[in-house]
């Protein structure tokens, strides 16, 4: 290390430098990472760049494109991301929050992404792309999406197996993923059935697509756990079953912040824990 990044990394805090550097890795550029945390592009590149002088390593491969970590990066990233989970555990302590806090979750449902800060809400779970680059997204798995229709709906015909015959029913629309085209993909070939649809009614809740299609007023496509009951109970039908739409990402969202509250680190291990297996369930 030379004299003068010893005396830079001096009056810098060192672990504003690594955990910008955890940052741009985590966003997947210094643009995302300095949107996250509310600073500017030339700031997060300075961190970057003190970081590397003060350890005497390169940590990122940079191009036009992407960032890519080397070696040494690698290395401190996973230690990195260690030193402030300790870090963070360590400032819970201080402050009397403990590692083991008691929840209390208020759990509200909307078809909209909350303003996290304004609305004063810790995290959120999101069903679809995050694209707001101000937020952390953590994927905790995917939602599969399967075709489902009342039986009434069918009025004794055979349960139809494939788009084309899909093509022919009255449709219902989740207009937040699909508004006038259908796109499916056969479960063992891999083979891919688009086709258009003029829906009977456009909706942007998944439950009112839900109970549109248990009233009969169309086809529906939907997450395959919302559906579950109604299958079970006969209320609804589960169309072309070898066919299913691209499951829908799941993430927890939350703002970034230097240190989490010892209560949202530990919903986010539970979530991280148990959720995808329940999506995958579902």
């Amino acid at each position: 290390m030379t004299t003068s990044a010893l005396t830079a990394a001096a009056g810098t805090d060192r672990m504003l430098l690594i955990e910008t550097f955890v940052r741009i890795v985590e966003a997947g550029s210094l643009s995302a990472a300095a949107a996250q945390m509310g600073g500017t592009q030339p700031t997060v590149s300075r961190r970057l760049q003190l970081l590397e002088r003060t350890l005497g390593v390169r940590l990122l491969q940079r191009s036009t494109h992407a960032i890519r970590l080397t070696e040494d990066g690698q290395r401190c990233y996973e230690r990195g991301k260690e030193l402030i989970a300790t870090w963070q555990s360590f400032e819970s302590e201080v402050r009397g929050a403990g590692d083991e806090p008691v929840m209390r979750v208020e759990w509200l449902l909307h078809d909209r992404m909350p303003d996290l800060i304004a609305e004063n809400v810790d995290c959120a779970i999101r069903v679809g792309a995050v694209t707001d680059p101000s937020v952390i997204a953590v994927k905790l798995g995917e939602v599969p999406r399967i075709v489902v229709a009342s039986p009434a709906l069918l009025q004794g015909a055979p349960v139809p197996q494939d788009p084309p015959a899909l093509a022919h029913l009255p449709w219902l629309a989740l207009r937040t993923f699909y508004r006038t085209e259908v796109s499916l993909t056969h479960c063992g070939t891999g083979e891919t059935g688009r086709f258009g649809i003029q829906p009977r009614l456009s909706t942007d809740g998944l439950h009112a697509l839900r109970n549109a299609a248990v009233l009969g007023l169309g086809v529906a496509l939907g997450s395959a756990w919302a559906m579950t009951d109604d299958l079970a109970a006969g209320r609804l039908v589960h169309l072309a079953p070898q066919w299913r739409a691209d499951p829908l990402p799941v993430f927890l969202v939350y703002a970034p912040s230097r240190f989490q509250p010892a209560r949202l680190r530990r919903f986010i291990e539970i979530m991280r824990e148990h959720l995808p297996a329940e999506l995958a369930g579902g």
